[in-house]
Order: C-alpha cells, then structure tokens, then sequence
C-alpha cells in the first residue's frame, strides 16, 4: 500500500492535468476532499461541512435550497472519469470518488491493467512504427484542425462584420431600442449562450411527477429533461430577435451548463434559480432575490425578496398563490457582470413558468423596451449599465397579456 505522499503526488498531478487546470472550484473541492480522505479515513464530509468550508456558503446553508456541493461533485466525478481514460490512462495510483458518498478512494492498478507493451526487439521495433505512423497521422490532423479553426474565426469575424453593417442599414426593419439593448451581445467574440431550466423531478410523466426534493426522495430517479410551456416561447421569442439582428445564439439546458462555459461567453438565463440551478454558482442578482418560501400558508411557493424596497414599495413580490387559477405574477429582468467582468448575463425569470415567458417577451418588444430604456436613462447611443427590475405580469388563461415595471434599481455612478 502507498503512503500519503505517494496518494498526495497522484492529487497534484490530477489537479494540473487539462481537464481540472484553470477549474478553481474542481481544484479546492478535489484537494479538500483528499485531505479528509488521507488525514481522517473512514470519516467522510458532509454536504454541509463542504459548502461552508470549501464554497464559502454561509451557516444557514439549506442543501435543499442551494444545490451547488451536488452539482461539483457531479462534475468533478466527470473530470476525473476523463482523466483516467485519456491522461491518467497509465496512471498506477487511481483515485476514486463513489456516488452517493463525498469520501475519495485511493487503490493501485492491478498489474498488467494499463496498455501492453512488447518486449522483443521485433515488438519494439513494430511498436517504434507504429508510434511514427500515429505520429504522422497527428500532425496531418492537427494542422487540418488549424485550418478549419482559422477557417472558422475568419468566418465568424466577417459574419460579425456583415451583421454590424446591416444592422446599421437596417433600422426600419430592426427598431433602434433593440439594436440599443442587445448591442452588448452582439459584438463579443463567441455567440451568446442562451441557458433555460430544466427542474429536476422525480415520479413518471404518465402517472405523475413532483419537483425532487433530496429529504424525501432520496435516491429515487432523477428526470431533468422537463421544462415549462413559458421557458418554450421564451427560447421562440429570443431566436426571432436575435434572427432580426443578424446574431447566432447555442442554447443548452441549465442542467448540462458548467461553470467553465460562463467564463468567457455572454450569457441569458432563462428562468428563476430555484429550477435553473446554475444561477446559484454564478453572480446574479442582489436587489431583487429569488427565495422559496420556507412555513406558512405559502410555503413551498417562490417570491422575489425587495432587498432594499423604495417608498410605497413592498418587501417581496408575489404571484397569485398555486391553488389558485394564475392572475398575477412577477419576473426579474435584471443585467449584471459575469464570473468574468468584461463578460455579461441577462437573468430573465419569473416566479412561475408564465412569468419567466413574460420577462423574455419584456425584452423582445420595442414598446416594453422603450419604457425600461427611458427610466434607466439609456440614449439611442448610449451604454447599458447593470440594473436589476421587477415587473408585474396580468394572465389571462395562462398567457401573459400585460407587463408592468414596479421596481428598478441602477448600478450606482
């Protein structure tokens, strides 16, 4: 059996391989889940101690409410699957992390496990062919994987160029609050992420299916491939825009978006933190805070927190309550600085399916955006600063037919 040192040296050289390099979070979580592991064995963290002592949560974490230690240790069983089937391929030191348990493994590879080698000279010298060939066979890959990047970036930069000039010819056809708005997700390098919930629910769409909760359901199967009807339009609403403004967008559901995708890209959330958990590993809003409403008559349901409410403002916004047929409800439409400050994320979300569908139509349509525009003081040629806004949404059989702004707050100058 290896000593500690010998396990510490496998963790240092996971923590520089390229699938963990440049992760801060994977890193710390890896790192302190070996230190428990070598220092107290038999005694693994709990999801609690994690949060506080690795992710900085405060002491009133609620893993119901915050699921960010579930969702790094998810990715970081990835990176360490992608490690030992390609760098660490040869590794004789794997180093485990079981489902359903925060404690690492340590255990050697069984003899002759990794990849054979001969050991004739015949053998060897068909082995030295064989490496030239593969070799060769690289270098024509790679240099055809260059080109078809450069190909790819020269395309993207005239594509971007083309769009920026039509726009400019095009202000009948693309009314100048939209060109304002969006501007500053149409010039980054890369297209704009568009991430929409995807709730995590247990049960069966034949029979019935409940939002999971981890204190009742346990290890019971997981379907998050589920989204509501508002999320739908909402995607709809936003490609058209982005259509008329000659500007392609990926969208991905938020239970396959990683940290590592909102380093260097712009991004639009789609729904409220409580089904499109990323919102929670990222910087969002801080005036105007989504919570679950824990007791009550209410419990259960969502409300937007009015952090620091103005004169005649409430302390929270609330929807019509969920046993009742939906009249009113309330969206967040807020733009803040991304894990990267040169980057941006739009969080569009509602208290309710309708209300997310009713943030997005807020910022698609040049009357709503006309009014938004107005009170934050933004010209025709001027820069959108980061603000956060509520707004009051009318239903009518399920659908939105009215938005109305009830709470702003600026970035200060």
């Amino acid at each position: 059996m290896a000593d500690k040192a010998y396990y510490r040296g496998q963790i240092e050289k996971l923590l520089s391989s390229h699938g963990l390099h440049g992760s801060e979070s994977l890193c710390k979580l890896l790192r302190y889940l070996a230190d428990q592991a070598l220092e107290h064995p038999g005694a693994p963290p709990k999801e609690y101690q994690i949060a506080t002592e690795v992710f900085g949560r405060p002491s009133n974490f609620d893993p119901h409410l915050d699921s960010t230690v579930r969702v790094q240790a998810g990715r970081l069983r990835g990176k360490l699957a992608e490690y030992y089937a390609t760098e660490g391929a040869e590794d004789s030191i794997l180093v485990d992390f079981p489902r359903g348990t925060y404690a690492l493994t340590f255990h050697e590879r069984p003899a002759g496990a990794g990849r054979n080698h001969g050991s004739g000279l015949h053998e060897a010298a068909e082995d030295a062919g064989r490496t030239s060939r593969r070799w060769l066979v690289a270098v024509i890959f790679l240099c055809a994987l260059l080109a078809a990047v450069v190909a790819v970036a020269t395309d993207r930069f005239l594509n971007r160029r083309t769009a920026e000039a039509r726009l400019d010819t095009e202000g009948i056809v693309v009314p100048t609050v939209l060109r304002v708005f969006w501007k500053g997700f149409l010039t980054a390098p890369q297209e704009p992420w568009v991430i929409f919930s995807n709730a995590a629910f247990v049960g069966r769409p034949d029979s019935g299916m409940r939002y999971y909760k981890s204190s009742r359901d346990g290890q019971a199967h997981i379907l998050d491939h589920y989204t509501g009807v508002g999320e739908v339009l909402a995607v709809h609403a936003l490609d058209n825009v982005f259509v008329n403004l000659h500007q392609p967008i990926r969208v991905k559901r938020g239970s396959l978006f990683s940290l590592d995708d909102a380093k260097n890209n712009d991004l639009i959330f789609i729904g409220s933190p409580s089904e499109n958990l990323t919102l929670l590993e990222i910087p969002s809003t801080r005036e105007c805070v989504f919570r679950q409403i824990a007791s009550g008559p209410r419990a259960g349901n969502v409300e937007i927190v009015n952090v620091h409410p103005g004169a005649g403002e409430p302390k929270s916004f609330l929807a019509t309550p969920s046993d009742e047929t939906l009249t009113d409800d309330y969206s967040v439409v807020a733009l803040v600085k991304g894990l990267n400050p040169s980057r941006s994320e739009l969080i569009l979300a509602g208290t309710t399916t309708i209300g997310t569908q009713a943030a997005v139509e807020y910022v698609c349509q040049p009357d709503y955006l006309q009014q938004l525009l107005l009170r934050l003081s933004v010209s025709n040629s001027g820069e959108l600063k980061p603000f956060e806004a509520v707004i009051h949404v009318k239903v009518t059989r399920g659908v939105p037919v009215g938005s109305e702004l009830v709470a702003l707050r600026k970035e200060p100058t």
